[in-house]
């Protein structure tokens, strides 16, 4: 496998690559997501002001004061419904979901879940 690069490397291309067509604006922010091999983090950006709006993780207090959860899945579950949450107290009720070059299954997909949940469109 020689010039392909490493998996991150491949998994950054892949994600440049979906910037190219993913833009946030105030109407239509950009959920941007990475995920770690422990962690889940997502943000809803303004890409014409480079303004974060709201953000979550599996580090935040809301999520850690639930005490320790049975999965990495049903934890990002949790942090797409406390991003809903915030995003909705923010006035924002659609988003364009940018997966960060990550495969749309898993984590990332039940984050998206949590989302949906609470009444964010995707």
């Amino acid at each position: 496998m020689v010039g392909y690069g490493g998996k991150q490397e491949r998994r950054q291309r892949r994600h440049r690559r979906i910037r190219k067509r993913i833009v946030g604006s105030a109407s239509y922010p950009r959920l941007c997501v990475f995920r770690s091999a422990r962690h889940i983090y997502a943000q809803i950006v303004d890409d014409e002001q480079g303004k974060t709006l709201a953000a979550a993780s599996t580090l935040s207090k809301e999520i850690r004061e639930k005490g320790k959860v049975e999965s990495k899945t049903a934890a990002a579950r949790l942090v797409g419904e406390l991003l809903a949450s915030k995003a909705l107290a923010a006035d924002i009720s659609r988003v364009v979901f940018d997966r960060g070059g990550f495969k749309f299954h898993g984590r990332v997909k039940a984050l998206a879940a949590g989302l949906g949940e609470k009444g964010i469109r995707l």
